[in-house]
């Protein structure tokens, strides 16, 4: 029989980002989150947010996800669902389900961690080593900027970079991706990410011209729940599209795909509410034949496509690692070398945020 869990603990605190991700996003926030069952066993894992919320979640974590899990079995496919149902009233997604992935990934830490095994053998290995893809969070770089951060994607050795578009004028977007493309040239895969920022009629209208950079896939580019309008635009549009690093449940996932609006599909493991739920987004996207490319984080992201037998592309921002933040106690559990991802073998998730005395705010 499992044990119960007796102690849950978090500590948020915030790390500088070296290269902030726009006007106002210059460091990150991150909820330490530690689980004790009453056998001894500890499990740790997170909850993550760039900006805005990381108070409300660690509330969430301190008072109501506490209170209900402490008793309770220390197993966390079987606690999942009720404590969804439990916390639904506060929302079905967002905070609540960011809030729940603290807890999932403690309990799968400790989980693993009893068995003496790395997640990714915990899960099932397929793999040695995954693809990760250069990542840039560049709209507000200047041409020059954006131009330097190619030069070095190609000089990591990355097969894949993903770039920023959505720009007030066309015009910019297309010169952009245009000067992205030449340096790169034809044999690396280029994606672009709008960030929602388009109506419909804006996407069709860029999509169709930036198509003739040979564009892998085209993310978020409405309105992340304007399912009505993903169906107006695949129709209009041959290029693959992503979504899902603002869908936060299997629901929603289920819906975009049941639609045939979603080729990419991005889970967040910290958004969609830890490993549990990612598993199943991820099995409903191989039902749907769809590629899952998990969104960011990727010290996790890459543990999970290491255990998948379906290609799972990793993405890899620059200067975001947890160890460029400056993070992790200890080796990393995941490092990215010449284009591909790869775990370190640490216990479990491996991912031990630095110590309490020494925040990083």
């Amino acid at each position: 029989m499992t044990a119960p869990i007796r102690r849950l603990d978090t500590r948020l605190f915030r790390a500088p980002l070296g290269r902030p991700w726009g006007p106002g996003v210059d460091r990150l926030a991150f909820i330490s989150v530690e689980v004790e069952d009453d056998a001894g066993s500890v499990g740790r894992g997170l909850s993550w947010t760039p900006t805005i919320g990381a108070e409300a979640v660690q509330a969430l974590l301190d008072h109501d996800i506490r209170a209900w899990a402490i008793g309770r079995p220390a197993d966390a496919g079987a606690l999942w669902h009720p404590l969804w149902r439990h916390l639904h009233e506060a929302g079905g997604g967002g905070i609540t389900t960011i809030a729940m992935a603290g807890l999932d990934l403690a309990l799968w830490d400790l989980d693993a961690g009893r068995a003496g095994r790395p997640m990714v053998e915990h899960l099932g290995r397929a793999h040695q080593r995954v693809r990760a893809y250069g990542s840039g969070i560049n709209r507000h770089y200047s041409f020059d900027e954006l131009v330097a951060q190619a030069e070095r994607w190609v000089d990591a050795g990355f097969d894949a970079v993903k770039m920023k578009v959505g720009l007030p004028e066309l015009a910019d977007d297309i010169r952009r991706v245009a000067a992205v493309r030449e340096i790169i040239g034809p044999d690396r895969a280029l994606m672009i990410d709008a960030n929602q920022l388009w109506s419909v009629d804006d996407a069709v209208r860029a999509v169709n011209e930036l198509a003739v950079f040979d564009l892998n896939w085209v993310e978020e580019p409405l309105r992340a729940d304007d399912l009505a309008g993903h169906i107006r635009l695949r129709e209009a549009i041959d290029v693959p599209i992503a979504v899902g690093e603002n869908l936060h449940t299997r629901y929603r996932f289920g819906e975009f795909l049941d639609a045939g609006v979603a080729d990419v599909v991005q889970p967040n493991v910290v958004r969609v509410g830890g490993i549990t739920p990612f598993l199943q987004i991820a099995a409903l996207a191989d039902e749907h034949g769809a590629t899952v490319a998990p969104h960011l984080l990727t010290e996790l992201s890459a543990q999970l496509a290491l255990a998948r037998t379906a290609d799972t592309p990793v993405e890899a921002p620059e200067g975001a690692s947890f160890d460029e933040l400056g993070v992790i106690d200890g080796m990393p559990p995941v490092v990215v070398e010449h284009g591909w991802a790869r775990d370190t073998g640490q216990a479990g998730l491996g991912i031990r945020l630095v110590d309490a005395a020494a925040p990083v705010f």
